[in-house]
This record gives C-alpha cells, sequence and structure tokens, in this order.
C-alpha cells in the first residue's frame, strides 16, 4: 500500500499522546478511589460494574480515530487495470519538400491536419504513437491512448533536410515492440500510417522496410501529399518536388496495408477496421480512503452503541 498524501500520517504522531492521556485519567481515576476507606460508602457512590467494560468504548474509539488519520492521507493500492494493447504508429514526413504549397495550405500543414484529425477519431481502444521523419526518424510520441499527447506532439513538428521513410518504418516498428514488458516476445495488433511525399533519400531502403513490417506482420497504410507539379524555395532556389506515388503505392502494397492519395477520413477508417484486440494489463494506484473511513464509521457506531447500552451516555 502506497499513501498519495504521506505528508499527511504526521497525524498518527497524536495516537500515543491519546493513549497515554488516557491512561493518565484512568490513573487519577484509581487514586481518588482509594481516598474512600468507608467501601460500604463507596459502593453507593459508585456502584460496581465490570472494570474491562469501560475500556473497550475507548478501545474502539481509538481505533477509529486511527483508521479516519490512515484515510486522511489518501492509501492507495495497486491493481492491475485490463487494456486493449492494439497500437496504431502515425509517422508524419517533416523534410523540406513539405513546405510545397500545391496542397493548400502546404503538404506539411495538410499531413499534420490529417494525422490530428485521424487520431482524434480514433476509437478509444487504440494506442496511438507518433513519429517524426527527415534526414533521420525519431519517436515523439510514445504509444498511449493519451490522445491530447499524441496530437500536441504533432504541433512540435519541424521541417528539416532529407527523406528516411525506410527509418520512419523501424522506428515504429521499434516502438510497437516496445509498447509494455509483454511486447517484445508478445507484440501487440498494430498498423502504421505513413504521411509522406514519397522519396526515400536516406536511411535503410524502402525494400527493407517492407522486410522488417512483414516479418512483424505489421501492415503500412500510406498516405500521399502532393502533384508533380511541386516546388519548394529552399537557399534562393526552386526545386521541383513531386510526389512519389509509386513509392508509398508499393510499401503499403508490399505489407498488406492500404494507399490513400487524399486524406479522406472515411477512406482511413479502413486503417483500424481490422485491427484486431490483444487485451494486456497496467499497474494503477487507485485510491481507497474510502475503505478506511467505511471501517472508522463502524467502529464509531460499536464505540457509541457499547457506551450507551453500558453507561447510558455517549463516550
Amino acid at each position: 500500500m502506497t499513501f498519495l498524501s504521506p505528508e499527511r500520517l504526521w497525524l498518527l504522531g497524536l495516537l500515543p499522546l491519546l493513549g497515554a492521556a488516557y491512561a493518565l485519567l484512568q490513573l487519577r481515576r484509581s487514586r481518588y478511589a482509594v481516598r474512600f476507606t468507608n467501601l460500604a460508602l463507596l459502593s453507593q457512590v459508585a456502584p460496581r460494574r465490570p472494570g474491562w467494560r469501560r475500556h473497550v468504548a475507548a478501545a474502539l474509539f481509538l481505533i477509529m480515530i486511527t483508521l479516519m488519520m490512515i484515510g486522511f492521507a489518501r492509501p492507495a493500492d495497486s491493481v492491475k487495470v485490463p487494456r486493449d494493447r492494439a497500437t496504431i504508429m502515425v509517422a508524419i514526413d517533416v523534410s523540406l519538400s513539405m513546405m510545397a504549397r500545391d496542397v493548400p495550405p502546404s503538404r506539411f500543414d495538410a499531413a499534420k491536419a490529417a494525422a490530428k484529425k485521424f487520431i482524434d477519431e480514433l476509437p478509444a481502444r487504440f494506442n496511438v504513437g507518433v513519429v517524426g521523419f527527415a534526414g533521420n526518424a525519431n519517436l515523439i510520441a510514445a504509444p498511449s491512448a493519451d490522445r491530447a499527447a499524441a496530437i500536441a506532439s504533432i504541433d512540435q513538428l519541424v521541417l528539416a533536410k532529407r527523406t528516411a521513410i525506410g527509418e520512419a518504418v523501424f522506428t515504429s516498428l521499434q516502438a510497437i515492440r516496445s509498447f509494455d514488458a509483454d511486447a517484445s516476445q508478445d507484440p501487440p495488433p498494430a498498423h502504421i500510417v505513413l504521411l509522406s511525399d514519397g522519396d526515400n533519400t536516406t536511411g535503410r531502403s524502402v525494400q527493407e522496410a517492407i522486410d522488417a513490417s512483414r516479418g512483424a506482420h505489421v501492415p503500412v497504410s500510406t498516405i500521399a501529399f502532393g502533384t508533380p507539379y511541386g516546388t519548394v524555395d529552399i537557399e534562393g532556389e526552386t526545386t521541383s518536388v513531386s510526389v512519389n506515388k509509386e513509392t508509398l503505392r508499393a510499401l503499403a502494397d508490399s505489407t498488406e496495408g492500404k494507399s490513400y492519395e487524399a486524406a479522406d477520413a472515411g477512406q482511413l477508417r479502413e486503417v483500424y477496421a481490422n485491427i484486431g484486440t490483444s487485451l494486456g494489463f497496467k499497474t494503477e494506484h487507485r485510491d481507497v480512503a474510502a475503505r478506511y473511513l467505511g471501517i472508522a464509521l463502524i467502529f464509531a457506531l460499536a464505540a457509541g452503541g457499547a457506551s450507551l447500552a453500558w453507561f447510558s451516555r455517549l463516550p
């Protein structure tokens, strides 16, 4: 058991003081009783009662206080909660060619908007991760059910030189294999969605990425952004950056994914429609203060009931 507010546990230090105060009070009462030498008179003034009863209500009261103090510190138990392990990785091209404005407002902005819309509309059962790739590929949001974190990570993307489509696939596969403690031996059902204008200019080849995806049984669906007429201005020079749909289509077809030329939400539902489920577990700390407060209430009622039954008064 852990405590969500351990700084409140100092109150437990008051319990020995309460116990000492009660013992002192009982000692003073016994000394007062000894002063009476006339036992007949003493029995009339204070009729004899079973000694142990007077301590029961006090003991119950102290237990109640202890439980309430523990509850005040907000104890938490570690519990295993089932969750679906099905995972979708979204890989977004951030190469300089994505600056082209042949897809308004630009390929890059259109890709980001499509990725965020896709993530936002994913069914709640899916985990989602995000990879950004240019000259290399980086995991910018680990797979999780946190949609807000995934979408926020997309807003942090910046453009860079070169395009490493193969590395994007390998990085996505690694994120899937690292999803949880069991993923390396029992990877979750998964799918990669790759948004790009299609040219692989550095890193491992697309064919290597295809082989790795097929070996991992993870389909890659691609979304092509761009036209044959795209251009970008780099260091004062205008460069033609036509979209390479063939590369993206080959990657999708060879891995049993789907290839798209436009980010249509209705079509993209096909990406996750056939992904299976795989239940795993995650450990959560759940507040169990109510449990202790409920037991404390039972002891409070017992203390009050005992005092009323034996002494006709509340403690």
